[in-house]
């Protein structure tokens, strides 16, 4: 009777001390998280004090005067939140973001010390071509963000202008008209705001954000004296400022064209995005922004920025995915001009898969893994017949389009399955049958691809494995 009374204090004596325990453990957590809470408040407001800040002593951040009519072009409801939620983005929001490049003869008044220089400088302006072109979607819904690509050569219908070239919307009519366009292109996609940023800007952003480590792909040399511009970059992972970064983005003189500049772009795109959403970096937006405030043109609000970037900060890298508009080189001879011949049905499906656009053209469907054409692009620097158990492990799986591309050139630790054309879903089944592999939903593999499988150093590991499944 002692003994189980003596039991039963012990008992209720411990679990008093747990009780204690978990007690000061909870108030602890509940502290820390507090803390965490409060800190990214305080960096959220600060950043914000100081962006708006910048915006009201300099530069507004938008630059151009739209009329009412082009005005409402841009859905005007309200992004982000009140109070301590000015930083949260209350709905999906598309945002199309325009690369000027522009030269003299493509303004009524071109800056009077440009005419003696004997050459065509980039000017500080948003009247000329939109050099690049990128529709974004920030969804906090599914907590994903879709970079796609345009091709500034794509060949569209321009209201009141007939059919040209897409880059030329920005000259014809400025932001307003350029996403009537894109909209219309798009098969109707809503358009809430517009960035148009100088290409001189995006070198002072690079500069401004350290640099950028990124791999060039292969050596690049072209000199054009009559813009004075001059790329010299070497093949391989190295460290790039502001102006040699824009040589990597700017290059287009190979047999991808545009198309390869593109593939380039969503390159350094990702490589600024893996260094740079992180708290360290956003804490400096504002300086960053005083940076290139002078070459940036948007009707986003200073709230609406400040959300946009927190968004970004704290979406998972896996859901940032990058596309290109479907479509094709048009043939020798085919135009008067080269053009990017856009499909119709394909951007429809990408659309509806990814902007939510609602159509009753298009049928949900799964695809027949026989009709993927899949490429295989081998970074492990070995011959071809390192890979052919791999090929082989995907015939037996039901893949039979499948071809050898051009290698990847940057060695590879962590094979790369790419969705080329956004099918996230087939890309998934083929790193189910494999076994290993990362994917990602960007266009960086070969254009003539479903799905390219950039081969790392991994399937080295993986090979012998394979090789026993195919005796």
């Amino acid at each position: 009777m002692t003994s189980q009374r003596t039991s039963t204090e012990g008992n209720k004596s411990a679990q008093a001390k747990g009780k204690g325990k978990n007690y000061r453990r909870s108030k602890s957590g509940r502290w820390l998280w507090f803390a965490v809470g409060m800190g990214g408040i305080a960096i959220v407001s600060g950043m914000a004090g100081a962006l708006l800040a910048v915006s009201w002593e300099s530069t507004p951040l938008q630059q151009a005067q739209l009329s009412a009519k082009e005005a409402a072009v841009f859905d005007g409801d309200r992004i982000s939140g009140n109070g301590f939620q000015f930083s949260q983005l209350t709905r999906p929001v598309n945002i199309l973001v325009m690369g000027m490049s522009v030269l003299p003869p493509d303004v009524q008044n071109p800056p009077t010390d440009t005419k003696e220089l004997g050459y065509l400088p980039q000017i500080n302006s948003f009247d000329g071509l939109a050099d690049v072109m990128l529709l974004l979607k920030f969804d906090p819904e599914t907590k994903k963000i879709v970079m796609l690509s345009i091709p500034r050569d794509t060949r569209t219908e321009i209201e009141g202008f007939g059919v040209k070239k897409i880059n030329a919307a920005n000259i014809d009519g400025g932001p307003a008209l350029t996403a009537k366009t894109v909209s219309n292109l798009l098969g109707g996609v809503g358009i809430d705001r517009y960035v148009r940023i100088n290409v001189l800007g995006v070198g002072k952003l690079i500069d401004a954000l350290g640099g950028v480590t990124v791999y060039v792909p292969k050596d690049m040399k072209y000199q054009d004296d009559s813009q004075h511009l001059y790329i010299n970059l070497k093949a391989g992972k190295q460290h790039l400022s502001g102006s040699q970064a824009l040589q990597l983005l700017r290059f287009r003189h190979d047999e991808l064209g545009d198309i390869g500049r593109i593939q380039r772009q969503q390159l350094v795109l990702r490589a600024l995005i893996e260094q740079s959403l992180n708290p360290s970096t956003l804490t400096r937006l504002p300086e960053i922004l005083d940076t290139v405030k002078d070459n940036i043109d948007t009707n986003l609000t200073v709230e609406e920025l400040v959300a946009l970037v927190g968004f970004g900060a704290r979406t998972n890298r896996s859901n940032m995915q990058m596309l290109m508009l479907p479509g094709r080189f048009s043939e020798v001879k085919e135009y008067e001009a080269s053009y990017w011949i856009p499909y119709k049905q394909a951007i429809t499906k990408l659309m509806v898969q990814n902007f939510g656009l609602e159509s009753t053209s298009f049928e949900s469907e799964i695809i027949d893994p026989a009709r993927l054409r899949v490429a295989i692009q081998d970074s492990t620097g070995g011959d071809r017949s390192q890979i052919r158990p791999l090929i082989t492990a995907l015939e037996q799986a039901g893949y039979r389009n499948i071809f050898i591309s051009r290698p990847w050139g940057e060695p590879l630790e962590t094979t790369n399955i790419i969705a080329q054309q956004g099918d996230s879903d087939s890309a998934e089944s083929i790193r189910n049958t494999l076994g290993f592999g990362e994917v990602r939903v960007e266009s960086t593999g070969n254009i003539g691809s479903d799905i390219s499988i950039q081969v790392g150093k991994d399937w080295l590991l993986q090979k012998p494995v394979f090789e026993n499944l195919a005796r």
